[in-house]
């Protein structure tokens, strides 16, 4: 089944349940790059009571809400903020957090002359508005997520074929990563007690930002979508013979919930928070598949936009002086992002409208100097169809169709899109990090690029550059086998073929690899990697067939209803001769589903 792509930016697009009942998802805010989600094995939630009491709002504080409250950023020098918090007060205008590290208060205020008055004020830089609507009453006492009831899993967690694309598969025998390895999962959050994260989860280091303030309340964290837990699972989901297994299963996971509840917006405060927290909690990685909402692009010649460029940007840079790289997707709307022509998202909180925009608008965090932009890939080293691109722009690239993860209340689901992409890159930088103590993120930025694998452009004209750089894949599809310093399989040992082979109902189909190269016979412990998509596997029978016809059985009808065949296979082919024409054989046995042979190799 192939999923839709949202028409929001950053949105996951999300595939049918396999098991349990299937959830109900909204469309997040500014999610980058996901399609809608299906969950497998997820329950209808419900809501546990919270481990703590939730901390009393001074009625001060409370006080300050009324209809028409705006959110502003009011910029200053980093340092002593005192004159200009008076100034606020003065003013008409509440601060509702601050973070002077970096010289950036969050306000809020009634007043519609509250920004203009601000900025003729001594010491202020910029004010800006971060919202088109009004800060919900909400973000003065805000509500806990729900913890969702835990669906449990069967044991087995097969290989994932974007875990075999990127090598992650064989770099989990080589370096896991390290559990001194903090990432940080800025995004709708992360239920921290699904099975599959739970073992990985620092809750210590976790938070909300939601609104633009640190809430440290136990469950703060909790998802509010199934987007971040979706993304947590890809970067670090524990290799614990259950579900599913991240690219870094031995790093921690820690959760910064940047969306608000609701809507899932990823307002700039919240951003700035999340960046800050990151910096000084000591996160190597972070991911942020997302855009800060309200405008797809922030131009510069617009005065509260600005604002917004300039206290992200400061944020991002205090976390990456603090030692943490931060990663972001570059979006799904097919957009060329070195050619900006128009915006017709923006404000997605209250009434979009298309404006003219040129390069100098950005995608934030994803433009943002310093922050590695992921495309997605789609079967194989080809561009996923939704994936904006841009010369200059993309960084690297990682598999983001079709990806399997895991969801609220202890479910499986699978989501495309530059979102699922990003997590992908994230765990190859935190494989970096485990492999390489001390590295600055200007280095893990380098070692992303020098590593990945180049890919051509395809035959099409949208492609430019080389194929060590192009707009479509910028450096290549990153390695996780490289990142943990081991090298791939000398010339003439690795060998696959990624083109697709329909399966028919009640038919049989060949797909050949040739072999060369390879000295005398081939191993006792031969690594066949299978890639299959079929609606339904027990309909299948999967051979392997030696170059002389010898027939190994890999598959024979298991798995029942279950769809799809990725997995890696051992088989004692050491009485063959290595060179010559293997094939992967499928048998289909009966009627009413079909599917493809999508890719397979040999590992000798």
């Amino acid at each position: 089944m192939i999923p839709h792509i949202s028409s929001r930016p950053r949105r996951t697009l999300v595939l049918a349940a396999t098991l349990g009942a299937a959830l109900a998802f909204g469309a997040p805010g500014a999610l980058a790059g996901t399609l809608p989600v299906a969950s497998s094995t997820a329950p209808a939630a419900k809501a546990h009571a919270p481990a703590r009491t939730p901390a009393a709002v001074p009625a001060s504080q409370s006080a300050t809400w009324v209809a028409g409250t705006r959110a502003y950023l009011v910029i200053t020098a980093p340092g002593d903020s005192s004159a200009v918090r008076s100034a606020i007060a003065a003013n008409g205008g509440t601060v509702f957090s601050s973070f002077d590290a970096i010289g950036v208060i969050v306000a809020h205020s009634a007043s519609s002359s509250f920004a203009a008055t601000m900025r003729g004020v001594a010491g202020v830089q910029q004010v800006g508005a971060t919202r088109t609507s009004d800060v919900p009453a909400e973000a003065y006492n805000p509500a806990l997520p729900a913890n969702p009831a835990q669906a449990s899993t069967p044991a087995g967690e097969p290989v994932r074929a974007d875990m075999s694309q990127i090598k992650a598969d064989r770099a989990w025998a080589v370096n896991p990563g390290s559990a001194a390895v903090t990432v940080g999962i800025l995004d709708t959050g992360v239920d921290d007690q699904h099975q599959d994260l739970a073992p990985n989860f620092d809750a210590a280091d976790s938070v909300s930002c939601a609104y633009g303030k640190p809430d440290t309340r136990t469950g703060a964290w909790r998802d509010v979508d199934t987007h971040g837990t979706h993304v947590a699972g890809t970067v670090a989901a524990a290799k614990n013979g259950k579900g599913v297994v991240g690219v870094a299963p031995g790093v921690k996971i820690a959760a910064v919930r940047v969306a608000e509840p609701g809507n899932s917006f990823f307002f700039a405060e919240n951003t700035i928070c999340g960046f800050v927290w990151a910096g000084d909690h000591g996160f190597k990685v972070t991911n942020n598949s997302y855009y800060t909402d309200p405008w797809q692009f922030n131009c510069p010649d617009n005065i509260d936009q600005a604002a917004i460029i300039e206290g992200v940007k400061r944020a991002q840079e205090y976390a990456e002086g603090k030692g943490s790289l931060q990663i972001a997707a570059a979006g799904n709307e097919n957009y060329d992002l070195a050619h900006k022509t128009t915006d017709s998202a923006s404000p997605n909180d209250s009434t979009p409208g298309t404006r003219t925009i040129t390069n100098a608008c950005l995608d934030i965090p994803t433009e943002l100097p310093g922050v590695v932009t992921v495309a997605a890939n789609g079967t194989g080293v080809t561009k996923a169809s939704f994936s904006n691109f841009g010369q200059g722009v993309i960084d690297v690239a990682a598999p983001g169709s079709n990806v399997y993860s895991t969801v609220p209340g202890g479910g499986y689901g699978s989501k495309s899109g530059t979102s699922m992409a990003t997590p992908h890159v994230v765990g190859v930088a935190a494989l970096i990090a485990s492999a390489n103590p001390g590295i600055t993120p200007a280095q893990i930025r380098a070692k992303l690029a020098a590593q990945a694998n180049d890919i051509a452009c395809p035959s099409d004209s949208r492609c430019t550059g080389t194929t060590a750089d192009n707009s479509f894949f910028g450096e290549g599809q990153v390695d996780a086998l490289k990142a943990v310093g081991a090298t791939p399989p000398p010339p003439g040992k690795y060998f696959e073929n990624l083109a697709d082979f329909a399966i028919n109902d009640n038919a049989t189909v060949e797909s050949p690899i040739a072999v060369t190269g390879v000295t005398g016979n081939a191993p006792a412990a031969l690594k066949v990697g299978v890639d299959i998509k079929h609606t339904y596997i027990g309909d299948l029978k999967v051979d392997l067939v030696a170059p002389d016809g010898t027939v190994y059985t890999l598959h024979n009808h298991a798995g029942g209803s279950a769809d799809d065949i990725a997995q890696t296979y051992t088989v004692d082919a050491s009485s063959e001769v290595a060179n010559g024409t293997w094939k992967l054989r499928v048998n289909d046995n009966a009627a009413s589903d079909t599917g493809k042979i999508d890719a397979w190799n040999l590992t000798f």
